[in-house]
């Protein structure tokens, strides 16, 4: 009854809202009298922190740029200095969300995009056995290539993501989908972190990574090639699911009239969202940055 009742005095406290109180409750089939009793009774404990949790929730959702379901709405609000919005339970931001019409963007299927090379060579193993983690940032890197549909025609996307701190640390975008794409993409990564002596790269068999050229780029940077079955997604699964977050959370929600307007785009979903504010669930609900901060921290501990 207190639901049809909010609900009445939302409508109500809308000064261009067509709708008389006595219509309203009349469609809801609640009484007028009874409206107004429980529009003038004192608000409750209760009622007072439900409100305060659910404009908390109202703000994480938008921080997270709508992207966020319930679980990753909560672990923001567990951030909160306020203990009774740090207490909310994983039931008050469900109902809390529903209430407030907040819904998170749906997945769509993810369609890969590399090319198995019949040609290239078969022989390179697979170090990484689907184990996306890491023990240090620089040890374990995994990539893989995409597209995204512009006005202008298709970019291509190649990225390489650290296991460890789940960061994407490097990326390239080009209108071809040459090897040169992939390596630029390493060639970053390799500038933003300390590679390990013994880094692997992991990928799947598409021509790009199967080629003599980005085998002599991998030898250059000292880094030992790691690939998974031919047509088996779960070999490469980060990669990929990485992918499917970028088109879910960004691409199927924009249209790029330009390949200019969808490189700066996704340029700051990567480097600003993803990396530095997204609350990853396999770090535990924290960010690629806080990861990375953290084991820095541990090293100096450590000394």
């Amino acid at each position: 009854m207190s639901d049809k009742y909010a609900l009445i005095a939302a409508e109500k406290a809308d000064p261009t809202s067509p709708y008389p109180v006595v219509k309203m409750c009349s469609w809801l089939r609640v009484s007028t009298s009874g409206f107004y009793e429980w529009s003038t009774a004192p608000t409750s404990a209760r009622a007072l922190r439900r409100a305060r949790v659910g404009e908390h929730v109202r703000a994480a959702f938008a921080a997270g740029r709508g992207t966020y379901g319930v679980r990753r709405v909560r672990a923001v609000l567990s951030r909160s200095d306020d203990p009774a919005v740090a207490s909310a339970s994983l039931s008050l931001v469900r109902d809390l969300m529903r209430e407030l019409g907040l819904r998170a963007c749906q997945p769509r299927a993810y369609r890969t995009t590399t090319v198995r090379d019949r040609d290239g060579e078969p022989a390179v193993a697979d170090h990484v056995e689907r184990d996306f983690t890491a023990r240090a940032p620089g040890t374990k890197l995994v990539g893989d290539l995409t597209y995204v549909r512009t006005g202008a025609g298709w970019l291509y996307l190649a990225t390489v993501i650290d296991c460890h701190t789940k960061a994407v640390i490097g990326w390239s975008m080009a209108q071809h989908m040459r090897t040169d794409l992939v390596c630029d993409a390493l060639s970053m990564a390799a500038a933003n972190v300390d590679l390990a002596a013994d880094a692997v790269f992991h990928s799947d068999r598409g021509t790009q990574y199967t080629s003599a050229q980005f085998a002599d780029h991998l030898a250059r940077l000292g880094v030992t090639p790691s690939m998974g079955r031919t047509g088996v997604c779960w070999d490469n699964a980060m990669a990929e699911s990485f992918f499917g977050t970028l088109k879910n959370e960004l691409v199927h929600r924009t249209v790029f009239p330009t390949h200019e307007q969808a490189r700066t785009a996704i340029a700051e979903y990567i480097e600003v969202f993803y990396n530095r504010q997204r609350l990853h669930s396999a770090l535990g609900y924290k960010t690629p940055a806080e990861a990375a901060a953290a084991h820095q921290q541990n090293l100096s501990l450590a000394a």
